[in-house]
């Protein structure tokens, strides 16, 4: 039996699903050049601004200089530099954890996590929202697997009394499509009850949320006993790339006995290490990027209410608009495109059927004057996009009669 590729191609084209790679030909930034054209962006996850950050872009050369340009082999080989080790501890003392290990990816790191800590016989627990690496990870791990209802603390307890074996249960902290919390101290509280470990990835959470930025267990005021088990990412709100786990002594050498896609994987380029060591060090110093950020979402959200438009209830600067349809996201979408503003539509299976919508994403880099620049392009695009549609209706109902 042959591979019908061209087939599968077709229908996701037909089902307005077909995804397409925009080239990016500037640095990150509030405005980028996107396929040969000067776009006003806000669909990066560059929240605090850091990517293109003078300071981060000299500690990298720097770095590179000192270090060449790659990791050279497994950390358990000889790819293990001290940039490596020196943001190892300035991540353990920044999420007030004993340890904290680092990974080249965040898929590599929830991946890596949950397969070596849950097996046959045991359970894993997890938030039907939650990023498509933990559930790939929660499948692959072989333990039993089962999905609670979105941050139900209740649903959670319910399938809590009947796991078995080590229970895992895992959550994001922030969920990237809806840019929601997690109920972490109900969650929390539900899997004490069971004796169950609590896993969080804060990828959207960490240098956004907590007065010191340190995500959304210092957000609610947890620790360790809460949240065993703590992964951030470094491409987000650090603007470098890789991720990290943070937890207990024992956790991170158990990590580092057992989890395959850190044993198997070259290291991060070092002079990687030594740019999020300086974008840590700005993260935790310039307070001003938070709090501009924090008064940016609660423009837009006030304007895009005001047009009419159907927020998801998400205090971060993931800021969906929820518009149902993938045909009318894609209209929303290149309808903004066409006022050279840059935003993307997200369809099934990145969220579940019906929910298409379009995913704003704000940064400490962006004015005041380029979020009403946005809303005003929405209120018309939307205005357009919907006339369009009900043009298309009357059109096919009359075909009907």
């Amino acid at each position: 039996m042959s591979f019908d590729l061209t087939a599968r191609l077709a229908q996701r084209r037909a089902d307005d699903l077909y995804r397409q790679r925009p080239l990016l030909e500037s640095p990150q930034g509030p405005e980028v050049v996107i396929d040969g054209r000067r776009m006003l962006a806000f669909c990066s996850n560059d929240y605090l601004g850091l990517a293109s950050h003078p300071e981060v872009i000299a500690a990298l050369r720097a770095g590179a200089e000192r270090w060449g340009v790659g990791g050279g082999a497994s950390h358990l080989v000889n790819g293990h530099c001290g940039p490596h080790h020196d943001l190892e501890l300035a991540l353990a003392e920044f999420t007030g954890r004993p340890r904290a290990l680092l990974f080249s990816t965040g898929y590599m790191a929830n991946l890596g996590t949950v397969t070596a800590l849950v097996g046959k016989g045991d359970s894993v627990l997890e938030d039907r929202l939650n990023h498509a690496s933990l559930l790939d990870a929660g499948l692959l791990s072989g333990a039993r697997f089962s999905r609670y209802l979105h941050n139900d603390a209740a649903s959670l307890a319910a399938r809590l009394t009947r796991s078995e074996g080590s229970t895992l249960v895992v959550t994001d902290g922030v969920f990237s499509m809806d840019g929601d919390l997690a109920d972490l101290p109900s969650l929390c509280a539900a899997a004490r009850k069971q004796g169950a470990w609590v896993m969080v990835d804060d990828a959207h959470g960490f240098g956004l949320l907590g007065a010191n930025g340190g995500g959304i267990v210092e957000h609610f005021g947890l620790g360790a006993d809460d949240v065993p088990v703590l992964v951030g990412t470094l491409g987000k709100a650090f603007g470098t790339a890789g991720a990290f786990v943070a937890g207990s002594e024992e956790l991170i050498e158990t990590l580092i006995q057992f989890a395959r896609p850190y044993i198997y994987t070259t290291s991060q380029p070092p002079a990687v290490a030594c740019a999020t060591l300086k974008s840590l060090e700005l993260l935790r110093r310039e307070h001003w990027r938070r709090k501009h950020l924090n008064s940016l979402i609660a423009r837009f959200r006030s304007g895009a209410e005001a047009i009419g438009l159907r927020l998801m209830d998400s205090p971060t600067p993931i800021q969906p608009i929820l518009i149902g349809g993938s045909r009318q996201a894609l209209a929303l979408s290149a309808e903004l495109r066409e006022r050279g503003i840059l935003v993307g539509a997200i369809r099934p299976p990145t969220v579940p059927a019906g929910t298409a919508r379009l995913r704003v994403t704000l940064s400490a880099l962006h004015s005041e004057a380029q979020v009403d620049r946005l809303l005003v392009a929405l209120a018309e695009s939307w205005q357009r996009v919907s006339s369009s549609l009900l043009a298309e209706i009357d059109a096919e109902e009359g075909d009907d009669a």
